[in-house]
């Protein structure tokens, strides 16, 4: 007697039902991974954000190229690195003039330590030619500048020309300042400069 094969039978539910999940399993990966993929190029082909550029540093403005040397027949003349520079930022570094009584709005910077005593000397001061003449904000010109010992470093537009103050002193270098150069003292700063004004050395 021949045997005939016995057909297999239909798969019950729970097996149709396992292998739909799992196909639906794998269909949500391979649309993960297909995502992730342009997700991926999206982030490389954005273009690169905007740097902003750093500012132009000040120029530095040492005291000798203030005026031509050597000194020829004519006197003191001023340089020409230093008519160049009309007009730009620049930075200077040098000591703040101690004065008795100082004016608002402005302060005097120069080479070397200078102490002014308008009431003995007058117009006879020792101020060198090499005398900058530091301006504050047109809207600080009210505000006093206290004094500050030792070397300073100014950084201000540059004025270059004969120009005759209120007071009738003459200046030839002038600095404007920005309004964010200077701040109001706390109380330990002013207690300082009060005795200081008091005990000069």
């Amino acid at each position: 007697m021949h045997s005939h094969p016995t057909p297999n039978p239909a798969s019950p539910p729970e097996g149709r039902a396992t292998w739909r999940r799992l196909d639906a399993i794998a269909s949500a990966l391979a649309l993960w991974a297909v995502a992730c993929a342009l997700g991926a190029g999206i982030l490389t082909a954005a273009p690169a954000r905007a740097q902003t550029p750093e500012p132009t540093p000040p120029l530095a403005l040492p005291w000798r190229d203030f005026f031509q040397s050597p000194i020829g027949p004519q006197g003191l003349v001023v340089s020409d690195k230093l008519r160049q520079a009309q007009g730009q930022q620049v930075r200077v570094s040098g000591y703040m003039v101690q004065q008795e009584s100082g004016k608002p709005g402005q302060f005097l910077l120069t080479p070397r330590p200078v102490l002014m005593s308008q009431h003995a000397d007058g117009e006879a001061d020792d101020l060198p030619p090499a005398t900058v003449l530091v301006t504050l904000a047109p809207e600080q010109q009210d505000r006093m500048v206290a004094y500050t010992r030792g070397v300073m470093d100014v950084v201000g537009v540059l004025d270059v020309g004969r120009h005759e103050g209120a007071d009738g002193r003459v200046s030839w270098v002038r600095l404007q300042l920005p309004a964010d150069s200077t701040r109001a003292m706390n109380g330990l700063e002013y207690l300082t400069y009060r005795h200081s004004l008091q005990h000069p050395h």
